[in-house]
């Protein structure tokens, strides 16, 4: 049964669609905020002109005698000053006694008999404006302001206006309609040319990738120069990675005949040899001495096979590592005295560097040790004359061990420091000079990492070469 394809979207359309959904989530949080201040702030705008239109009101309807005159010149001014107001429905404006009852209505309103006096929580109340309800359900705003003349109180000048007209905005709420569609048609558009400004770049490179995937590794990413330091980088490793897959790729076919050739050498030799020696080709002494060649050429071949084993079983994940606390100083001193004591050509000088306190790391006794005979062997095939090699022990933090191998030996180019760690890499000149399958470091390596440390080269010049080795202390 084949398992369903995920339907996929473009980066574009997908970025697009989630920026467009927020931006419109957006705009309707802010257009009903804005809605609402813009109702709140008409609203205390225009109960403020009220008040002053229910102060002027009041000032102009009492006299000096102390008679409320309410005539046309009053109306007129009144209309005048709620023409400010911007309403749709004109405001009531009550003129009463001190009591309460009503003596003149603007507009002119029928008052029918016991409805002639406002109810006595207006009167009586000392806020200026109050929000109350009216004959009816509806919220009414009510404004008041005192007739007086000398201190002495006539009466009241009282303006009444429902709230939802008070809060009505006339042409405000298209004006914002309009604006939020401008700033969405804006934003989405913004949106759009700038996830493709994104998008191009990583297409482009989404499409190398198909291409290598393929087994075309010639890419040519030609771009210009972007300015997002995230795409730069993406763009960068893209090319670095296709260069090392393209320069992998050569490397393999020559490593794979390079070893192919190493371990059809030694076959080859012990073969010519043997048959030599059974046709009697040579006898006596001369014939010992091609055994014991053959021999040696296939402890050589054994060698090699175990470090393929090796390896292959390294990479399975099925290679044991036996953790033990060990004593590095007196560990690194055994180490160097019983190598040398191995070396036909003892022609160069060994040295131990080790702290004065003793340090101690959780390790597997054998395999660090095949690390560091692994680097010295090295070390003392890159010697020349004057050969020096040093051994260093050193703390790097609380819980953290290194040691160094150096040697101030030839040194390995440049261009090839980045390979040392990949399988079957062997430099051009060390293929010259030593036999084998390029698996020594690759192997030290990940027998470093089995140990929780790991393996490294700190340095390479044409004054030496150093290699580190990184372990855990115990506690």
């Amino acid at each position: 049964m084949s398992a369903k394809t995920k339907k996929r979207t473009t980066l574009v359309r997908y970025w697009t669609t989630r920026y467009l959904i927020t931006l419109v989530t957006g705009l309707m949080v802010l257009s009903i905020f804005s809605a609402w201040w813009m109702e709140h702030t008409a609203l205390q705008y225009r109960l403020s002109l009220l008040k002053y239109l229910a102060d002027e009101t009041s000032d102009r309807v009492i006299k000096e005698n102390g008679k409320m005159v309410v005539g046309p010149v009053l109306s007129g001014i009144v209309e005048e000053r709620e023409k400010i107001l911007h309403l749709n429905k004109p405001p009531i404006i009550y003129i009463t006694d001190t009591q309460g009852e009503i003596i003149y209505t603007m507009p002119q309103l029928y008052i029918a008999k016991g409805d002639d006096h406002l109810p006595k929580i207006i009167i009586n109340s000392k806020e200026p404006i109050q929000k109350v309800k009216i004959r009816n359900e509806n919220q009414v705003y009510v404004v008041k302001s005192a007739i007086d003349r000398n201190g002495k109180k006539y009466g009241w000048v009282v303006i009444a206006q429902e709230e939802s007209t008070l809060k009505e905005l006339n042409q405000d709420h298209g004006l914002l309609a309009v604006m939020m569609g401008g700033l969405l048609i804006l934003g989405w558009g913004v949106i759009y040319v700038l996830s493709r400004r994104i998008s191009k770049p990583i297409q482009k490179v989404a499409n190398a990738a198909v291409q290598i995937r393929q087994g075309n590794y010639d890419i040519q990413l030609k771009e210009e120069e972007p300015k997002e330091e995230e795409i730069h980088e993406l763009i960068e490793s893209f090319k670095e990675m296709t260069n090392r897959l393209k320069q992998n790729d050569k490397l393999r076919a020559e490593l794979f005949a390079g070893v192919t050739h190493d371990l059809k050498t030694p076959v080859t030799s012990i073969s010519g040899l043997i048959q030599a020696v059974k046709d009697e080709v040579v006898t006596g002494e001369e014939s010992k001495e091609f055994l014991t060649i053959s021999l040696k050429e296939t402890q050589r071949l054994q060698t090699m096979i175990e470090d393929l084993l090796d390896y292959n079983a390294m990479a399975a994940g099925s290679f044991k590592i036996r953790f033990e606390k060990e004593n590095l100083n007196k560990f690194l001193q055994e180490i160097a005295y019983q190598w040398k004591m191995t070396q036909d050509d003892q022609d160069f000088e060994l040295s131990v560097n080790l702290p004065e306190e003793i340090v101690t790391a959780m390790v597997d006794r054998l395999r660090l040790q095949e690390i560091i005979i692994n680097l010295l062997n090295n070390a003392r095939q890159a010697l020349m004359q004057d050969g020096k090699i040093e051994i260093s022990l050193y703390s790097v933090s609380k819980d953290r061990v290194c040691i160094d191998i150096r040697d101030n030996g030839r040194g390995i180019p440049d261009e090839e420091q980045d390979f040392v760690f990949e399988p079957f890499y062997r430099g051009e000149k060390k293929k010259l000079r030593v036999r084998g399958l390029g698996l020594g470091l690759p192997f030290s390596k990940m027998l470093a990492k089995a140990q929780k440390g790991d393996l490294s080269l700190k340095g390479s010049s044409s004054e030496g070469t150093i290699f580190t080795i990184s372990l855990l202390k115990s506690k």
